[in-house]
């Protein structure tokens, strides 16, 4: 499958046909256990257009952005830290 006509489906799409591939998938390893498969290259090439389908449903998900929480800062609690820790060798 090329590029092209994976860039214009939508994501309900390529859901649908990432199913349809893996089924296809199934079935020809089937054949290949039964003896029955002729062309073998046609697993690769299946196995392959299943990635590209998972690539394009995931560069889809990334493009919505995301908000970004505020990293709390952990500094302060460090030299409370220090300071007990500090105080109990003074201590002993």
């Amino acid at each position: 499958m090329k590029t092209e006509d994976l860039k214009t489906k939508t994501q309900d799409e390529l859901k649908k046909l990432l199913l349809d591939t893996r089924k296809a998938q199934f079935n020809l390893r089937f054949q290949r256990g039964n003896g029955q498969l002729e062309n073998t290259s046609e697993i690769r090439k299946i196995r392959r257009t299943i990635a590209q389908i998972k690539t394009f449903l995931n560069v889809e998900q990334d493009v919505k952005p995301t908000p970004k929480k505020k990293k709390e800062t952990k500094s302060a609690a460090k030299p409370a830290a220090k300071a007990k820790a500090g105080s109990s060798k003074e201590a002993a």
